[in-house]
Formats: structure tokens, C-alpha cells, sequence
């Protein structure tokens, strides 16, 4: 938190010494009716649906945005023919203040609803295990509940866009201004195989002297039959297109690393779904490129205000523990 003393002025009932953001920029502590005006734009992706669930005139929220980004210098939202869209600093800064306003929210008796209903989460059946579904713990202790769907981003976008869901995590950025989307978290894709093909093949080591050919004749364990990952990681680190075809297709990466432990072939695979098998020598890391494959996963959801306010509690909690997945 920054350590300025100058305030803020908001619109109607703005309060004289609001929390510090400590963003770096502009000067003078920002204005606490401010922030939550900002954090209910952001979370209802609307102004016109911020007002509503804050009790204000839409004519007062956009006074209290535009007053905000004049003293952050920065631009916050940019406005839609329908809704607003957050600019990159607008994810920053909701992310800094997202716990300390819940936190003060729920001291005032406005904590998790506990007749809200379920939060329809959905995406890929290994990211949400791995990365996203260990950090939603604090919130299921605290009564909120969650149904999950799992599958592939394109249908799962499309039942969003359908209101089957109410948060989706992408493997891609959906095209066209009906869904947000904001980056939740970065993945490394690895070359990796069993121990025997390794020493079958030379490994490491003949990747290096003989580039993707050391690999002839090992079977490819692929996530789908055009191989969308495999392909990708061949364009990026040997600048080639990828010749075979799998022997071994599962649309689930954890049954992917399943076969290859098992000797079935090699695959590439993201680096947090086999960390502790290359950590242990039960996978062996063929290749290591200093500019390795990175994939960002997105958190989507339909424009505008949910009536479920536990939909905002869960999003707001993924954005603020965002990470790299490890």
C-alpha cells in the first residue's frame, strides 16, 4: 500500500481517506467509494449494472471512474456500445484490491451469502485440477458452492455464450466482444518420454545433435487427432512441421501422461501436469529450448451483472491469486 496522504473526492457520499492502492502512479490516496465503484464496474463488466447494485445514479459511477483514472493516469475501462471492457491496468488494480474490500465487506456484515446459488465453472479437466480448483478452498469454506463441467474451450465457450455456464477457463482468448476474457495463468509445454524410450533414442542428447528426426519410429501420444499441441510445440522450437501421426489419441492430458509413463510413446505435455515424474526420473525431459512453447489460459464470462453474487466472489478470488501454473 502507498504511504501518500492527499485524498480522492468521489461522486455523492465519497469518503475523505480511502485505502492507499499503491500502484506507482498519479499521487494522493484513492478514494474507498471509488474503489468499490471501480471493483463493481469491473465485476459486472457494466456501468449502467454498477449503479444498479450499488444504489447509485449511472451519471455518479462514471463520475466516479473518470475522477479515478484522472488520478491514476491510467485508463480503466474502455467503454463498449455495450458494457465496459477493462484495460490491462484495470486487472492490475483489481487484483490489489479485491481482498482488502471483500474483507472489509464482510466486517460489515456483507460476507458470503450463504443462500446464493451454485458457481458453473468450467474448463480443461487437468488445468482446473491442477491450478485453478486447490485455490477455490477458502471460498468453498466459507459456503460457497461450485459445479464444475470440464471439456474442450471452444464448446464450453459456446455454452457459455449460451448461459450453461457462468465462468469459463479458455486455453484461448475468445473472438468477438459477446464474452470477456482476462489472463489467468501462463503453461509451459515439455518434450517428454519414459526412461526406456530415452535410452533407446539417445534422449536429450540426440534431440540436440539430430534435431525432432531422433524420434523416428517412437510412437506419438497425442491429446487429439490433429495433434494441436504437438504440432505447435514442432513450429516453435524445431521450426518444422510435424510428419507423423499419433499412434495413441485420449482427450485428457493426464491419460496422456498415463500412457507415456507406461512406455507407450513420448508427447509433449504441460510442465505442472508432470513436474514431480521429471523430478523423480520417471519422465525424462528430451529437450529444454530457452524459448520453450507458452500457452495463457483465460477466465471468460458473458458482459454484465450476475445475480448470483458468489459468480464475482469466485472470479475476483481466481484473478487475485493468478499465476504461472506450477
Amino acid at each position: 500500500m502507498g504511504k501518500t496522504q492527499a485524498t480522492g473526492r468521489g461522486g455523492a457520499g465519497s469518503e475523505a481517506a480511502g485505502p492507499q492502492a499503491g500502484t506507482g502512479t498519479g499521487t494522493g490516496a484513492l478514494d474507498l467509494n471509488q474503489l468499490r465503484t471501480f471493483l463493481a464496474v469491473y465485476r459486472s463488466g457494466s456501468f449502467t449494472a454498477a449503479a444498479r447494485l450499488l444504489g447509485l445514479s449511472q451519471p455518479t459511477v462514471t463520475a466516479q471512474i473518470r475522477s479515478l483514472e484522472r488520478q491514476l493516469d491510467r485508463e480503466l475501462f474502455q467503454r463498449l456500445p455495450r458494457g465496459a471492457a477493462p484495460a490491462p491496468f484495470a486487472d492490475e488494480l483489481a487484483a490489489r484490491i479485491v481482498e482488502p474490500l471483500d474483507a472489509l465487506a464482510e466486517v460489515a456484515g456483507h460476507g458470503v451469502d450463504g443462500s446464493a446459488e451454485p458457481v458453473h465453472l468450467a474448463g480443461p479437466a487437468e488445468f482446473l485440477s491442477h491450478c485453478v480448483l486447490p485455490g477455490l478452498a477458502p471460498l468453498v469454506e466459507k459456503g460457497v458452492r461450485l459445479r464444475i463441467t470440464t471439456g474442450l474451450t471452444d464448446d464450453l465457450l459456446d455454452e457459455l455464450r449460451a448461459g450453461r455456464h457462468d465462468l469459463v477457463v479458455a486455453t484461448t482468448r475468445p473472438r468477438g466482444r459477446n464474452l470477456t476474457a482476462v489472463p489467468l495463468a501462463d503453461e509451459e509445454f515439455v518434450l517428454v518420454t519414459a526412461g526406456a524410450w530415452a535410452q533407446r533414442t539417445g534422449g536429450a542428447e540426440a534431440i540436440a545433435g539430430q534435431g525432432p528426426a531422433a524420434l523416428r519410429g517412437v510412437p506419438l501420444i497425442a491429446y487429439a487427432e490433429d495433434v494441436p499441441i504437438v504440432r505447435r510445440y514442432w513450429r516453435h522450437v524445431f521450426g518444422k512441421r510435424l510428419v507423423c501421426e499419433p499412434a495413441v489419441t485420449m482427450p485428457d492430458l493426464r491419460a496422456v501422461k498415463a500412457a507415456v509413463l507406461g512406455g507407450a510413446g513420448f508427447s509433449v505435455l504441460p510442465r505442472y501436469l508432470c513436474r514431480d515424474e521429471l523430478a523423480s526420473g520417471d519422465l525424462v525431459l528430451l529437450n529444454d529450448p530457452e524459448d520453450p512453447p507458452i500457452n495463457t489460459g483465460f477466465l471468460v464470462q458473458r458482459p454484465g451483472s450476475s445475480d448470483n453474487p458468489h459468480v464475482a466472489l469466485v472470479r475476483d478470488h481466481l484473478l487475485a491469486s493468478s499465476q504461472d501454473c506450477d
